[in-house]
């Protein structure tokens, strides 16, 4: 039997795999018209961000090893231009030498994939237009990248999102357009909210509802939006969608479906008993609206081939549907799912109930849990599950993997509830978020819970009632307009306080504890009650998707967040940049923001705790908040007006010293300064920097893990105040100890003592981080008592002082 298959990669080399494991008899020939037989197409982002450095790993299998493995004879830049069916053959083009020649075959399988959408729209043509299909588009966006400063991805899905993530790695402005409202089509707009909000917090230009209508390159490239917007960047990505790769096969008589893919039963035969057809160019049924479709996924694509492998070879397999599972990591992100969207139910007139449920990676005592939130759309006749989508920084992997289970095998919201899952409070909890999941949905299913939806508050009508159940500190991060705020420890004591009369709709922040207040309600005679269903942070994500402003609860307004423009989510990711780094990043970005904005920046510099603090005092910004976790420091600062000084201030009365020198003499000289300062009430701040740093060092051994350099300067420098020489007249040693000597007959106290005295009197010793980093000076090596500090730092003393010494 001569098999013949059209098209490499996932559904043609994973038909040629499955057929030489069944036939070692064979004769399997593969066309591919580019340079690769199979590659992993799903890496190019990866690829061309630089977080995939070696480009070989990209390339699963080449010719000779396929021949070598599996006796398969794979042609690269050979392009298949003709199907006759009658005579069986096909005609191909050699693309390097430009002959073409007739192959014959038994069997045929096309695998010819989906090619990227280009609309009609002026320039696209441009060399400065990139589309993302093979190895040779990745070498184009990579080389493009070098050097780029700003890019523009045009598309919002799946490969939109990556590109746009992995440019960004690599240091680009990245701007995305996207003509839909919210980004992933596939997932439904509350979802997506969410990662909308996460990809403006890492900086990417994030145009939604908006076109490409025009393209522009005589230098840089200039992109016409319809807005009328121009856009001036390096280089742009065309990621609109994918096309099937049909007219091979029309251009044969093959049946070609109404989606526009090739036409297929469910043992993957095409309208030709004798060619099969595998992979994105090909339609399919939509496991739960049984819809004919396109799903352009690598997993099917597998599949499909393994399954068109053994029907060639008489083994009776069907390919039922695909059902779409899909994921996705966008910067910290993920976002998953699994079957039908809200979206696409209504659409095909489905019925469904809904359910939204929020948990954590796992337990939320074990160190660094993530959040979760779980979109459950079920029949309301039996609970079955429709889709599911889930979103949060880890874990929802695993997650949407059981839920994808469940809807393969048709289960039930209540099946989920009995699913015994793998649990230590490293991976999970005893009730996994799964099964959380399956716990709300059913209480929906059978009535204990009458839900309202983040989508329906605002056209609730006047005899609504919304209670708020929530902390009081909970309530100070807004809320509802006119909300009765009544925590719910308290329900129970003050049922007086709410009208019976009236529609009550109950709100928490999540969904558990407003679920837990209606229940009280309803079981205490209230006949009206609703719960907002997955909490206000739902709708909260949806307003700042919005870009609108959230409303706060009077209480807030007395304190130092009342301006906080909570509809604008800023973080600046600074981790891995040493002094005085992540504070001019936070200044440059903290500079284009409207006073009251929060931002929040997180680094690895554990001397920027004392920085940031410092850094708000000079400015006037508020710190709201430092914190830091597994070494990650990590401080919101709240935008406010420049620091002016009020001439009715004291006057200056600090004094700060530079010490940049491990000469004993002068460090002798700093501490008599220090110590007469401090004995006039001031307070001293000493900056210990480069060769000042070796004053502090303990003499005797550390142990602490360094590089080879960095022992050897440990080794060359001189450790603690005992170990200093002078700066002139050292004579190998003997000078030292002849001024050590001298200090002694004439009472003169010693460097140890000084520095003793001064650290008794309040003088503060500051070790500059950046000088630590490069003189390879661990704080473990250091006396006790020294902060670790940077630039910022350094210029708020100085602001404060009157006496400023570089010594």
């Amino acid at each position: 039997m001569k098999v013949v298959i059209i098209g490499g990669v996932a559904g043609g080399a994973s038909t040629a795999a499955r057929l030489r494991r069944l036939n070692e008899n064979a004769r399997i020939i593969i066309f591919e018209r580019g340079k690769s037989i199979s590659f992993a197409n799903c890496a190019i982002p990866y690829y061309t961000g630089d977080v995939i450095k070696d480009r070989e790993k990209l390339e699963i299998l080449t010719p000779k090893m396929i021949k070598e493995l599996l006796n398969v004879e794979a042609r690269i830049d050979s392009e298949v231009l003709k199907i006759d069916k009658d005579a069986k053959t096909v005609r191909v083009l050699d693309r390097i030498t430009g002959a073409e020649y007739e192959q014959s075959y038994d069997k045929l399988v096309l695998s010819p994939g989906a090619s990227p959408v280009k609309p009609p729209i002026p320039g696209i043509d441009s060399k400065k237009i990139f589309t993302v299909r093979n190895l040779e588009d990745a070498d184009l966006i990579k080389n493009a990248a070098q050097g780029a400063k700003r890019a523009a991805i045009i598309g919002a899905g799946y490969i939109g999102l990556e590109m746009a993530e992995n440019l960004a790695h690599a240091g680009i402005e990245v701007s995305v357009i996207e003509m839909s409202d919210q980004v992933l089509n596939t997932i439904d707009y509350e979802m997506a909210a969410q990662v909308n909000n996460h990809l403006r917090s890492k900086g990417v230009n994030l145009l939604l509802q908006e076109e490409a209508v025009a393209f522009d390159s005589p230098g840089n490239l200039k992109i016409k939006l319809k807005s009328n917007k121009e856009l001036d960047v390096d280089f742009a990505v065309l990621a609109i969608g994918v096309r099937p790769e049909n007219k091979l096969a029309a251009d044969a008589g093959l049946e070609i479906g109404k989606s526009g893919g090739i036409k297929v039963n469910e043992y993957l035969q095409t309208s030709d008993e004798d060619i099969y057809a595998v992979g994105d160019a090909i339609e399919i049924k939509d496991l739960v609206s049984q819809n004919d479709c396109l799903i352009p996924l690598a997993g099917p694509a597998n599949r499909q081939g393994r399954i068109a492998a053994e029907n060639i070879c008489g083994i009776k397999t069907k390919y039922e549907a695909t059902q779409g599972t899909a994921i996705l990591k966008v910067f910290d992100l993920t976002a998953a799912s699994s079957g039908n969207s809200e979206k696409q139910l209504r659409k095909n007139k489905i019925p469904y109930l809904k359910s939204y449920s929020q948990g954590f990676s796992h337990a939320e005592y074990y160190p660094l849990p993530f959040p979760l939130i779980i979109k459950l759309l079920f029949s309301p006749d039996n609970g079955k599950i429709l889709g599911a989508q889930v979103i949060g920084m880890e874990g929802a992997d695993k997650r949407i993997d059981v839920l994808a289970t469940a809807i393969k095998f048709e289960k039930t919201v209540k099946d989920l509830i009995g699913l015994e899952l793998a649990y230590a409070p490293p991976y999970g909890s005893a009730k996994d978020p799964v099964n959380i999941a399956g716990m709300v949905a059913e209480n929906i299913l059978n009535g204990y819970s009458k839900p309202v939806y983040w989508n329906e508050v605002d056209e609730l009508t006047g005899d609504s009632v919304f209670l708020d159940v929530r902390t009081t500190e909970e309530q100070a991060l807004g809320g509802f307009e006119g909300s009765v705020n009544i925590p719910l420890e308290e329900i129970r004591s003050r049922l007086e306080e709410i009208p019976g009369d009236k529609r009550i709709i109950t709100y928490c922040s999540k969904g558990l504890k407003s679920y837990f207040a209606s229940r009280i309600l309803i079981q205490k005679g209230f006949e009206n009650v609703y719960s907002l269903n997955g909490g206000y942070s739902i709708y909260k994500q949806v307003i700042q998707n919005k870009g609108e402003n959230l409303v706060m609860n009077s209480k807030q307004s007395s304190n130092n967040l009342s301006n906080v423009k909570t509809a604008e989510l800023i973080e600046i990711d600074a981790c891995g940049m040493q002094c005085p780094g992540p504070i001019m990043k936070l200044a440059e970005k903290i500079q284009y923001l409207e006073e009251g904005t929060t931002i929040t920046i997180k680094t690895t510099d554990p001397g920027f705790k004392k920085d940031i603090e410092s850094w708000c005092y000079s400015t006037g910004n508020i710190l709201l908040e430092v914190s830091d976790e597994n070494k990650v420091i990590k401080a919101q600062v709240q935008k406010a007006g420049t620091r002016k000084r009020d001439v009715n201030s004291p006057a200056k009365t600090e004094k700060t010293l530079v010490v940049f020198s491990n000469d004993l003499d002068k460090a002798l000289a700093s501490f008599i300064i220090a110590n007469g300062a401090a004995a006039t009430g001031n307070q001293v701040n000493i900056f210990f920097t480069f060769w000042g740093l070796n004053v502090l060092r303990k003499p005797e051994p550390v142990k602490v893990k360094k590089g080879l350099l960095d022992t050897m300067f440990g080794f060359m420098m001189p450790k603690g105040p005992t170990k200093l020489s002078l700066s002139k007249m050292h004579m190998m040693g003997m000078g030292t100890e002849m001024m050590k000597y001298v200090m002694k007959s004439k009472n003169v106290n010693t460097l140890q003592e000084l520095m003793k005295q001064a650290r008794d009197n309040g003088v503060k010793f500051i070790a500059c981080q950046m000088s630590m980093d490069v003189m390879g000076i661990k704080p473990e090596e250091l006396i006790d008592g020294v902060e670790i500090g940077g630039v910022a730092a350094y210029i708020n003393s100085a602001e404060k002082s009157d006496v400023n010494l570089f010594i």
